[in-house]
């Protein structure tokens, strides 16, 4: 071979069999012997072997109405086959987890791809006092027994809530676990909500409760989710009707 150095063995594919399985810090591979998978609309960089893809948009007509009410949701693709199928998101670092019957509450603009077997839609998160802001906050569940890939702007960290109250910055925050509360607590001394050119008042989410909340190092979430206000007061009937609240 006439190329010579270590390029082509430091980079080379790896060789992990495991139905999702980290390529890199930023590029998910998938295994597609496994079955069908879901993924962010344009996530796919490469595949080998036969992938095929069928848009899905925001997942049936129901999470369609609930993504156009609420600002929330994904555009994913079924991706199913055969070979290996290579996902990304503009670079941003991946973290892969297994979910064992258990929920997961997700900003939208961070889902990257999760197990055919793992269900999704929209919720309503801390209707009481987040429902006076704007009509509400909004995220997306998952559910059920599968691997879920989700995107940060950086390393995260994952806090426990159960030691301590915690609260983070509501356009870092990327998801919490099953069995962790939210509550929406506006800092009337926001200097950074100033600096930023705003008026001072600084929207936090509060945790409590037992799981884990994961923040980014970035505060990028500004479409869609909890972090953002996103329902509009002309769809509130048809929006209550479609969350059950």
């Amino acid at each position: 071979m006439p190329i010579h150095g270590s390029l082509f063995t430091e980079y080379a594919e790896t060789t992990g069999q495991d139905p999702f399985t980290l390529q890199n810090k930023k590029m998910l591979k998938i295994q597609m012997q496994y079955g069908p998978v879901n993924a962010k609309l344009g996530s796919m960089v490469a595949y080998q072997g036969d992938v095929r893809f069928t848009n899905t948009g925001s997942g049936g007509l129901n999470k369609m109405l609930k993504s156009k009410l609420t600002g929330e949701g994904v555009n994913m693709m079924v991706a199913e086959g055969t070979g290996e199928l290579f996902v990304a998101d503009l670079a941003s670092e991946i973290q892969l987890f297994y979910l064992e019957n258990d929920m997961v509450s997700v900003n939208g603009n961070n889902v990257l791809a999760f197990s055919s077997s793992i269900e999704w839609d929209i919720h309503r998160v801390n209707a009481g006092r987040a429902s006076m802001m704007a009509g509400g906050m909004f995220n997306v569940s998952l559910r059920g027994t599968g691997y879920v890939a989700v995107t940060t702007k950086g390393d995260p960290v994952c806090l426990d809530v159960s030691g301590a109250p915690t609260y983070a910055d509501a356009e870092a925050v990327v998801l919490w676990t099953s069995g962790v509360s939210m509550d929406v607590r506006v800092d009337t001394g926001g200097l950074k909500s100033m600096l930023r050119g705003g008026t001072g008042e600084l929207v936090q989410m509060a945790f409590g409760g037992q799981g884990y909340v994961m923040v980014q190092p970035s505060e990028s979430v500004v479409e869609g989710g909890a972090q953002q206000n996103a329902q509009q007061s002309s769809g509130g009937g048809m929006l209550g009707n479609l969350l059950g609240g």
